[in-house]
């Protein structure tokens, strides 16, 4: 499993009963969790002095209900700044596990020995455009949401990284790919953090078990001769870690690398567990 066990402004506390209790900076939180089946005596005293509790209503999606905690807030990561506030569907603006993979491509990164040309689709709030953008490569991130690309924008300036070489595009990912591909642009690594379920700017449906081969293939013709790294991640239940490896090692196979593929998870400090929150495949060069 890949673990982000180097965070000193976040920290999964204790989980029971669908929820886990997470320390955000100086704010306590409780969040529902899927993968939390268990049910264990909810001993530690912050399940009793939350700032957020996330309910999830039987009806599907759910609302937050506030004791005490502001509207936007930041955390640190290496030196990394990320804007934080509690909105729709139990998001903070940031997945924390994440972290496992910053510092794996930013090492490689560091050790090219080269410039490195970065693709990351849907970048979200830009958690690992800016991980990499610090360890030197030239980035382009991309989301279809224009809240979200300000949002990562925001992040860059509080990180010191508002200079940064960053294109940053509101767009569809599939369809920028499409076009970099006519334009004869390349990348010399690629990221992609694709959504389980969504729909396009004109209503179409994307499905990651549907899209993700046909998108992988597509970015597989963006690669630079000389690639060093493609990282996807997943957060759909049914997808194993094993698929994502199949993925990479069929389409970039002309490429020779080596492939792992692995649960990526959240140390637990209150138990010692480890919570897993999705998966993620890496390819890189040899």
């Amino acid at each position: 499993m890949f673990i982000a066990e180097n965070w000193k402004d976040y920290e999964v506390i204790d989980t029971s009963a669908g929820e886990k209790l997470e320390r955000w900076g100086d704010y306590l939180l409780v969040r529902p969790d899927p993968q939390v089946i268990w049910n264990t005596p909810r001993v530690h005293k912050g399940w009793r002095s939350m700032n957020g509790h996330y309910h999830r209503s039987a009806r599907g999606g759910g609302e937050w209900e506030f004791f005490d905690l502001p509207q936007q807030w930041s955390i640190s990561y290496r030196g990394l700044t990320f804007n934080l506030k509690p909105f729709s569907f139990k998001h903070t603006g940031l997945f924390p596990e994440q972290a496992a993979n910053w510092d794996w491509f930013s090492e490689k990164i560091k050790n090219a020995g080269r410039p490195i040309k970065l693709l990351n689709l849907f970048a979200y709030t830009g958690g690992a455009t800016l991980a990499a953008a610090a360890a030197g490569a030239s980035v382009t991130h991309v989301d279809a949401s224009k809240g979200m690309v300000s949002w990562a924008k925001e992040n860059a300036a509080a990180s010191g990284l508002g200079n940064a070489p960053v294109r940053w595009l509101v767009d569809d990912c599939q369809k920028f790919v499409e076009r970099e591909i006519r334009r004869g642009n390349h990348y010399d690594a690629i990221i992609m953090d694709p959504p389980s379920y969504g729909r396009g700017p004109k209503g179409e449906i994307w499905k990651l078990e549907d899209a993700i081969h046909p998108l992988v293939q597509l970015c597989a013709e963006l690669l630079s001769k000389e690639p060093l790294f493609f990282l996807i991640n997943s957060y759909t239940t049914g997808l194993q870690p094993a698929v994502l490896a199949y993925l990479l090692g069929t389409e970039l196979k002309k490429f020779g690398g080596m492939v792992d593929s692995q649960e990526v998870g959240l140390p637990v400090s209150e138990n010692g567990l480890v919570l897993p929150c999705g998966a993620s495949g890496r390819w890189e060069s040899k």
